[in-house]
This record gives structure tokens, C-alpha cells and sequence, in this order.
């Protein structure tokens, strides 16, 4: 009795606080992958925001060399200079350019008269535009010669060591000596309009801090990203970092380390956007990588700012904390209101459970009888002592209609027995469905797995080969049997696939006749007939033709023959038979025989025999043989049967229709 009411009393609580326990976990799941997918978007959404403040201060920059140099170019004081002086090695030309260089904060700036910019011009889009009266800015990539040709100093800030970096691209280079330039050109002419040459400068962005700073202080001013996160800004140079203020530690600046090679692949390779998280040198970052062009539109760089994802992660882990929080609050007060106002409820159901145990015992005249609360238990209680009445007098009429219908049971059990045959058989095929259904997926997705790295192989084979070239020669045996590796590594994936996808493997239909394709399936097993002391006993009575893929069918041919052999380990007769199948007189197929001599197959064997992964040969068997032959065979609308006897050898029969069923 006890134990009843203890029992009333957990499934009304449970009744109760059961939807809270149900809706907790369901918001806090929809708030975690809704709210954090929108969290996650916003974050992308402001970083694409920052990407484009950044890349519009490098365009003004970019603006603003170029209008320096076009200005000085259109100005009256260098059309002076170049009127009154001869042009080359003026030093008053010089004097003027190194103040208008020094105003400016130029890095370099320099006149090239009309046959030198002639010479230039191949070498510099910029400089040939000059050349054709239009002045022009781009951001190129000089040499370290270049470099030091316009300055020794420029080429000694552009050498940066190319330091190890944890997810980055395999590089073996040590050192970068080129300089990522803004460069501008325009052209000079006299007051006549005559073309007198042209002047060229530019800024170097390697360890320009003060513009990357500049442009980090743009992008991410103060208090501009909460919950403590904070910005960066970096060009980069190919994949080489040469202007950041991301730190390594304390206060040295990440100058010389790489990207990582998924951004790489994508934004130096493919020439997008990046916009994601990204590693950047030890902590993850909401990241925006663009790719920065030359006056080619070659890809010479890029582009990065981004912000530490962290904080933001712990915002949020925070906030839902929060929301857990309140909803178990909300659970606990609802329990302790639940428990007093179950009370009432209580009382009414202990009584008619106490009924009901007495009337379980075998005192059929317990009652409820009238209750003190006069609510819908109490209208129930009345309604259960009414039923109870009808119920008594009920049941020798029951008794009666039992004995009668116990002969209508047995009749029924019967049919009900044979309805659970028949789903046992159907439960069975679903089982089969699905285990064939998880082979696929399994065997598709580990081909889809190993051909990447093989294609990663393969290319970087070729890349290898290449870059070699004559020094390649002493170890092209060890290339060519990686080669050969490769080759068979993509057969055995081939293979694989064919498992997993069967109805995307069906090759050239043709007629094939019986005839010729046992013939090619003997020659292929020839040794094996001869290891193993085989005679051959042939019935070749079918001339029929049926259209069929022909490496398919022989396919199927040799495994039954390979079977057959391994069957006889200490020799035998191996006896093949190609007949017509037959039908009503009307004609259907062929069928092809392989019959063995060996001790036959056991009735456990045979019943899983087609099923894939087992095998009667253990070891050496993998279970795939015969599960693929009658995949294949199935998928012409044929089948594949055994006929057996444990003692006197296996004779498994191949039915064919002449032409394709279900393809």
C-alpha cells in the first residue's frame, strides 16, 4: 500500500514537471544552434564590414601616392626645373624631388627621362600608362635587386626572415626579399605639351608600421569590440606576413610568419574572399582575408583584418548558462508548488487504487463509496462503483462467452502464426536492406576519403617530376613505383565504389554468347586448374546470345570457378554447362552451371552464403565474391542458386534473360 502511494504520488510530480524537463533541453538545443548560427553570422557580418573600411584607407592610400605623384608631374616648379636645367643628372631636379618625396612621405621618387621610361615601361604597367599620358597607381611586388637599385636602405627593411609556422604551406624558403610596393607613375610634359619622360614613386609596405597601425586604428578604434576582444590588421606578401600587429609575444610583432594553408588555398589559390574563422599565429580569430592584385591582376598578396573570437565565444557560453539557470529555477519552483497542490489530488486516488488492489485480491464487493470533495474525482470515484456493479454482474456472462470463444482463439492462433512467419521473413529482408544500405554509405565515404590525399599525391608527384627535371633520373625507379602504387591505390577505390554504387558501374551492353565467355573464364583460372589437379567435364548446349556488360558477367564466371577449384584442394572434376532456359515453351534465358566435387556446403553456410562479408573459407576469404556476383547478376534481372548436397559437391546455377531486366 505503501509503495502505491508512492507511486501516485511520482507520476503526478512527473506529470507536472516532465513538459518543464522536456521544454529545457528543447530551447537551450534551439537557442544553441539558432542563436549560434545567427552569432555566428553577425560575426561574419562585422568582419565583412571591417574588411571594407580596410580596404577603402588602403585605396585612399593607394589615391593618395598616386595623386602625390601626378601633382608634382602637372606641377609648374618641376616644369621649371626641367625648362631651365638639362635633364639628366640635374641636381636641381634631384633637390626638388627629395623635398616633394620628404612632404609627401614617399619612400622613393624619381624622373625618368623618355628613353630610359621607354626601358622601364617593359617592365611596369604603371610606367607605360605614364608613357601613354595617363597617370596610374598599383600595388606591385619589387625584387630585392629592384630594391636596392632605388635604395639600399628599402632593400635591407624589405629582407624578412621567413620564420616556421604552426598549419602554414610547406616552404622551404629562409628569407623574403621582395617588397610589396604601392607604386604610382605619371607623366611629365613641357608647356608645349611635349612628353618629356616620366615620374615614378611609391611607399614600401614591408614593416610600414605606421600604416598598418594606422589602418588597424581605423578599422578597430577604442572600444570598438566588446567583451575585452581585440583587432588586427596584417598585410601580407604572397603568404608572408610583412606588415602586422599581430604579436608573437610581449611586444615583437609576427613579421616573417605565414598564413595557414587552408586560407591560403583559398584566397591566394582561388582568389576569394575569406570570411571565417581562421588560426592566426597562436589563437583563433573571426577572420577577412582579400586577395590584393597587381597591375597584371596577378595575386601577389593580401589583405587581412580580423578580431579574437574568444570573448565572444564566453559571451555566449555565458548567456545560455544564464538561460539554463532560469529555467531550472523555474523548474524547482514549480516542483515545490506542484507537490502542495498535489495533495488534494492525492487522497482520492490512494482510495480507489486501495479498491482496486482489494477487487485484484478477490473481494469483488470493495467499493470507493462517497468522497468528502465534491470535484471531478469524486464524479469519478461515483462512476467507478457504478462500472464495478456492472462489472460483477458481468462477469459469469464473460465466463460463459470465454469458453466459447477460446475455440475461436485456436483457430485464430493459427493464421496469427502464419502472419508471424511471414513477418519475420519480411523483418529479415529489412535487416539485409539496411545492412547492404550501411555498406554502401561506409564503403563510399572511404573511397571519397582516401581519393584526396591520393590526388594530393599524385599532384605533388607531378610537381616533383617536374621541378627535378634531369636530377629527377636517379631515383625514377622509386618515382615510378609510386606511381604504379598510385595507380593501383585508384583500382582497388574503383572497386570500391563499384560496391557502393553498383547502378553507376554498368558498362557496354552486348551480345555475349555462352560459348566464348566460359571459354575466357578457363583461361584465366588455367593455373589454378592445373595446381590443383582439376579435370574439366564441359556441357556446352545453349547457342543462345544474351545482352549483357561482358568483363561484368565474366566477372561473376571466374569467381564461381575460383570457388569451385579452392572446394577441391586434392584435385577433382570440375563439370560447366551452359543451357536454355525455358518457360511455357517460350524462350527466356540461358543457364550457366558450375558444378564442383568437393564435400559440398553446410546448411548453416548456405544460409548466409550470399550475404556480404561471409565466408565458408576462413581464413582467406573476404565474404564479397558471391554477394557481388549476385548483385550484378540481380541487376540484369537474373539469380544465382545453389543446389547442394553436404558430401557430394556444390552446383551453383547462373540464370540469365537474354535481355536486361530493371536497368
Amino acid at each position: 500500500m505503501r509503495f502505491g502511494r508512492r507511486s501516485i504520488r511520482v507520476r503526478l510530480l512527473l506529470l507536472a514537471l516532465i513538459p518543464l524537463g522536456f521544454v529545457l533541453p528543447l530551447t537551450i538545443s534551439v537557442l544553441a544552434y539558432w542563436g549560434g548560427d545567427y552569432f555566428n553570422q553577425l560575426l561574419v557580418t562585422k568582419v565583412r564590414s571591417d574588411l571594407a573600411i580596410a580596404h577603402g584607407y588602403y585605396e585612399r592610400v593607394s589615391e593618395g601616392v598616386g595623386g602625390s605623384v601626378a601633382s608634382l608631374a602637372d606641377s609648374a616648379r618641376l616644369a621649371r626645373v626641367l625648362g631651365a636645367l638639362p635633364r639628366r643628372h640635374d641636381k636641381a631636379i634631384a633637390a626638388v624631388l627629395n623635398a616633394v618625396q620628404q612632404e609627401q612621405k614617399l619612400d622613393f621618387l624619381y624622373f625618368l627621362d623618355v628613353d630610359r621610361s621607354r626601358a622601364d615601361a617593359r617592365a611596369w604597367p604603371v610606367v607605360a600608362s605614364a608613357l601613354d599620358g595617363q597617370a596610374k597607381t598599383a600595388t606591385e611586388v619589387f625584387s630585392g635587386a629592384q630594391l636596392f637599385a632605388i635604395s639600399p636602405a628599402l632593400a635591407e627593411r624589405a629582407r624578412t626572415p621567413v620564420l616556421v609556422t604552426a598549419n602554414a604551406r610547406a616552404d622551404q624558403r629562409e628569407v623574403e626579399v621582395r617588397g610589396l610596393v604601392i607604386h604610382a607613375a605619371a607623366p611629365v610634359h613641357d608647356a608645349s605639351g611635349r612628353l618629356l619622360g616620366v615620374l615614378s614613386g611609391g611607399i614600401l609596405l614591408n614593416k610600414n608600421l605606421n600604416f598598418i597601425d594606422r589602418l588597424n586604428a581605423i578599422v578597430y578604434p577604442e572600444g570598438a569590440l566588446p567583451f575585452g576582444s581585440a583587432g588586427t590588421a596584417t598585410l601580407f606578401l604572397d603568404s608572408v606576413r610583412v606588415a602586422t600587429n599581430v604579436r608573437l609575444f610581449g611586444s615583437t610583432r609576427a613579421i616573417g610568419t605565414r598564413v595557414s594553408a587552408a586560407v591560403d588555398a583559398a584566397v591566394l589559390g582561388e582568389g576569394r574572399t575569406w570570411l571565417d574563422r581562421a588560426f592566426v599565429v597562436s589563437d583563433w580569430y573571426v577572420s577577412a582575408y582579400e586577395p590584393l592584385l597587381d597591375s597584371r591582376q596577378q595575386r601577389i598578396g593580401m589583405l587581412y583584418v580580423g578580431f579574437l573570437e574568444g570573448p565572444f565565444v564566453t559571451a555566449r557560453q555565458h548567456a545560455f548558462a544564464a538561460i539554463a539557470g532560469v529555467f531550472l529555477l523555474a523548474m524547482l519552483v514549480a516542483g515545490v508548488f506542484a507537490i502542495f497542490w498535489a495533495r488534494s489530488v492525492f487522497r482520492p486516488i490512494e482510495r480507489m487504487h486501495s479498491t482496486m488492489h482489494a477487487i485484484e485480491q478477490g473481494n469483488v464487493d470493495a467499493r470507493v463509496g462517497p468522497l468528502s470533495t465534491p470535484d471531478d474525482l469524486g464524479i469519478v470515484a461515483a462512476h467507478f462503483d457504478r462500472m464495478l456493479d456492472r462489472l460483477q454482474s458481468q462477469a459469469s456472462s464473460l465466463k460463459r462467452w470465454g469458453e466459447s470463444l477460446d475455440a475461436k482463439v485456436a483457430e485464430r492462433t493459427a493464421a496469427l502464426e502464419q502472419a508471424v512467419a511471414d513477418l519475420k521473413a519480411a523483418q529479415s529482408q529489412l535487416v539485409m536492406n539496411e545492412k547492404l544500405a550501411a555498406i554502401g554509405q561506409l564503403t563510399a565515404g572511404v573511397a571519397h576519403e582516401i581519393n584526396n590525399p591520393v590526388a594530393v599525391i599524385q599532384g605533388n608527384l607531378d610537381v616533383l617530376r617536374d621541378l627535378l627535371g634531369p636530377q629527377a633520373e636517379p631515383v625514377e625507379p622509386e618515382i615510378k613505383l609510386i606511381q604504379e602504387q598510385i595507380h593501383r591505390i585508384r583500382l582497388i577505390v574503383a572497386k570500391l565504389l563499384q560496391f557502393a554504387r553498383p547502378q553507376d558501374y554498368v558498362g557496354y551492353l552486348e551480345p555475349v554468347a555462352a560459348g566464348p565467355l566460359i571459354q575466357d573464364s578457363l583461361l584465366l583460372v588455367r593455373q589454378l586448374l592445373k595446381t590443383n589437379n582439376i579435370a574439366i567435364e564441359q556441357h556446352l548446349d545453349s547457342q543462345r546470345q544474351i545482352t549483357c556488360n561482358k568483363n561484368e558477367l565474366q566477372q561473376v564466371m571466374v569467381n564461381l570457378l575460383v570457388n569451385a577449384i579452392q572446394a577441391m584442394p586434392d584435385g577433382g572434376l570440375l563439370t560447366i554447362a551452359a543451357e536454355d532456359w525455358d518457360a511455357a515453351d517460350m524462350p527466356l534465358g540461358i543457364r550457366l552451371i558450375v558444378a564442383d566435387s568437393g564435400h559440398g556446403v553446410s546448411d548453416a553456410d548456405r544460409e548466409h552464403l550470399f550475404q556480404p562479408f561471409y565466408t565458408a573459407r576462413k581464413p582467406g576469404g573476404n565474404g564479397l565474391g558471391l554477394w557481388v556476383s549476385k548483385s550484378l547478376i540481380e541487376r540484369y534481372g537474373g539469380n544465382i542458386t545453389i543446389e547442394n548436397q553436404p558430401g557430394q559437391g556444390a552446383r551453383f546455377v547462373v540464370w540469365l534473360r537474354l535481355e536486361p531486366q530493371g536497368l
